[in-house]
């Protein structure tokens, strides 16, 4: 499957990958950094940081570990001003799955170390660099468990999760992903008045996401995009 993989360039110069077996990109091709910042960071973490102080993020689709970076970056300034503000400090423990993990080769050629501000660049080794199957703490507080695995071979606790990053291949590309027993999964392992967000807005998805209890929630695309997707567990 690797060997179907190529790098792309980005509008905002960012990398994503293009996959050839499924003629999909990773990323959108207007901006693979602008893309997760938006959808993942402003839309997720930024919004549930607030009722949440220890919080379990899990992720569908590591890829190349733009959104896990980003995410730990931003964790960092967070608790700094946090600290500056005598704020009760935040706790990551972010578990990610990857079934097909990229070659060390293409994660070397990404180029997000050079764009992004210096204190990103030993973030991104120290996430790549990290073992599979194993909860390491990159930095203090932040736990990061990379799983080789799809989202059919998961099983977590109920309600351990507060903050679901659902960012798979598109249905019509990796539909099995997108199925309502997985979808039910998710539910399952999420704490109430946690959330799930996802780039995509497919009519089906939203429904289905329904169906299985979520609170779904139109939600502004990123980069032009119509809408994108937040599904919120009722509180209890």
């Amino acid at each position: 499957m690797m060997e179907q993989v190529t790098l792309q360039v980005t509008d905002d110069g960012s990398h994503t990958l293009f996959n050839a077996s499924l003629n999909e990109t990773y990323h959108s091709h207007k901006g693979a950094i602008a893309e997760s910042r938006y959808v993942f960071i402003g839309a997720g973490f930024d919004e549930i940081i607030n009722t949440f102080n220890a919080l379990a993020i899990f992720e569908v689709g590591f890829g190349t570990g733009l959104n896990a970076l980003l995410t730990l970056g931003h964790f960092q300034q967070v608790n700094q001003q946090r600290q500056l503000q005598h704020l009760p400090l935040l706790t990551v423990r972010y578990i990610s799955i990857e079934p097909y993990p990229l070659t060390r080769e293409l994660i070397s050629s990404l180029n997000y170390k050079q764009l992004l501000t210096p204190e990103y660049s030993p973030l991104f080794d120290a996430l790549h660099d990290c073992p599979w199957e194993q909860a390491t703490e990159l930095v203090p507080g932040f736990w990061l468990t990379k799983c080789r695995r799809r989202l059919e071979q998961v099983s977590l606790p109920e309600q351990q999760v507060n903050l679901i990053y659902f960012d798979a291949f598109a249905p019509n590309k990796q539909p099995e992903v997108w199925q309502s027993e997985n979808l039910g999964k998710c539910y399952g392992m999420l704490q109430p008045g946690g959330l799930l967000v996802s780039y995509c807005a497919n009519g089906q998805f939203k429904r289905d996401l329904k169906a299985v209890g979520f609170n779904v929630k139109a939600y502004p695309g990123a980069l032009g995009k119509r809408e994108m997707t937040r599904a919120w567990k009722p509180a209890v």
